[in-house]
């Protein structure tokens, strides 16, 4: 019996002997049901123990890691956790010596499938086998289409490529020599939250205090940006204003994620709450907080930093945020010399996810967020940038993975796929919905222990529920596909 490694929480990589990846995912997904939910719940998506193991095993293949993680003031790194149910399938299906699916072995499992009317009148369809690069499977995969959430791939992917994952975005707060003069400069943080704001303030007072300052001017900086901050969908639940500086993503109900009221001044919010955590602490605040550069000879006092990009790009795909997919759009442009706008974003992202070699020729990328409905993307991009995020070579891309919902478990996909399913556990993927749109891109290791990536676009629906239904079906079709011709193997019982 050959032997294959894997990762003990206690005694680290170890070799046992080899199972087939699709007994293993099996297991993990009927067994670890109960344990996967909870870790979630508790650790969050982000902080998953599935990412870990996978940065252990790029590690272990001398890929290096995705980067520094920890929380903001970067405390003690706590003990790994045991990797998430998932990841023995998952990491197994990076490596599985299985040969590729046939050429049109998928053909006749999905195409029935996306005939569905609950589709609606158009609808495209890309499948990659990662280890390859290899299309399994496509239908329409080069024609541009609505891409909804699902272009959040292509822009945490290219943030990724721009910055790196340990990137964090840096909130700073300046002064003057004499402190009579206090700036708040944002720098594109929408996570910025008050125990951060709390921070900032600390540390302004204890350097204002040393200057023998009690009384100030506080000004707040914006400049970072450019262009309109109103999204083109105008005024919406499902996003602030875009601006390098915003509390709590100017969310006005405490929640994290989901449709929330929204400020409509998200900057003077931020600025105005900061100026009373000052006036909390002794120093009190001249006027009202009003828009302003720092001056000449003003310096740095205090700062705070975001979580590691990576952190950020797992959090914008499981929840899909839409404040966090801006904000990293224009990271990227800031990092390429293109101006921090929707359209210099766009450009930015563009120019990084060419560099990859994908299929870009009908694609328009409006937004960050996939809620311009100007946007354009092939299904055939989406497949291709997952299976380049599964290269061991890239790992600095794993985030874009990691960071996917789990089918029945957490983030857009918690409330689907919770009947009895072979996607169940097994599908990773990205949603998208606007009305009329509906789409799905994501991975699923098959019957046979490939890790495949796919992507599925679908215009003019009129039942959302049911086109939701009809993607699920087809990702879960691949799970349980052999993908073997003349109707190959059976699938997962």
């Amino acid at each position: 019996m050959s032997l294959t490694q894997v990762c003990d929480r206690e005694r680290g990589w170890s070799e046992v002997p080899e199972r087939k990846t699709w007994q293993l995912a099996t297991v993990a997904a009927v067994a670890g049901l109960a344990l996967s939910a909870g870790a979630v719940a508790a650790a969050g998506p982000w902080d998953s123990g599935q990412r870990k193991a996978e940065r252990a095993w790029a590690a272990s293949r001398g890929h290096g890691s995705t980067g520094k993680g920890g929380a903001r003031h970067e405390p003690p790194p706590p003990a790994a956790p045991a990797p998430a149910p998932s990841a023995p399938g998952v990491l197994t299906a990076l490596g599985s010596p299985v040969p590729p699916p046939a050429p049109g072995a998928l053909a006749d499992a999905l195409g029935p499938l996306l005939r569905d009317p609950a589709l609606g009148t158009v609808r495209t369809a890309s499948v990659l086998d990662t280890a390859t690069g290899t299309q399994v499977y496509g239908k329409g995969d080069a024609d541009g289409l609505v891409p909804a959430s699902t272009v959040k791939i292509a822009t945490t992917a290219a943030a990724l490529l721009a910055l790196g994952p340990g990137h964090r975005i840096a909130t700073t707060v300046t002064a003057v020599p004499d402190g009579k003069k206090v700036v708040l400069a944002g720098g594109g943080d929408p996570t910025l939250d008050r125990d951060d704001l709390a921070s900032l303030a600390d540390d302004t007072v204890r350097v204002l205090r040393d200057r023998g300052v009690t009384e100030a001017e506080l000004a707040y900086d914006v400049s970072l940006y450019s262009g309109p901050a109103l999204h083109p969908i105008g005024p919406n639940e499902n996003i602030s204003p875009v601006t390098p500086l915003m509390l709590e993503e100017g969310r006005l109900d405490g929640s994290r994620h989901g449709p929330a009221p929204r400020s409509t001044d998200p900057a003077g919010d931020a600025a105005r709450a900061f100026a009373e955590m000052l006036r909390e602490r002794g120093v009190e605040v001249k006027r009202a907080p009003a828009p302003g550069k720092a001056p000449g000879g003003a310096a740095p006092v205090a700062r705070t930093l975001s979580a590691p990009l990576s952190a950020l790009v797992e959090r914008t795909l499981t929840h899909s945020d839409n404040d966090l997919a801006e904000a990293l759009a224009r990271q990227t442009a800031l990092a390429s010399d293109e101006p921090a706008s929707f359209e210099g974003a766009g450009r930015a992202v563009g120019a990084r996810l060419k560099k990859l070699r994908l299929p870009l020729a009908d694609a328009r990328l409006a937004d960050g967020s996939g809620l311009d409905r100007a946007g354009r993307v092939p299904a055939a991009l989406l497949s291709g940038l997952l299976a380049r995020a599964a290269d061991p070579a890239r790992p600095e891309l794993r985030p874009v993975l990691t960071g996917l919902p789990v089918a029945g478990f957490n983030g857009t996909l918690k409330n689907r796929y919770t009947e009895d399913s072979a996607g169940t556990g097994m599908v990773r993927a990205k949603t998208g919905t606007l009305t009329g749109v509906n789409a799905l891109a994501g991975t699923v290791v098959d019957a046979d222990g490939r890790l495949l990536s796919f992507a599925f676009l679908a215009e003019g629906a009129k039942d959302p529920a049911a086109a939701q239904s009809a993607l699920d079906r087809l990702a879960s079709t691949i799970a349980n596909c052999g993908c073997e011709p003349s109707g190959g193997r059976p699938g997962r019982t």
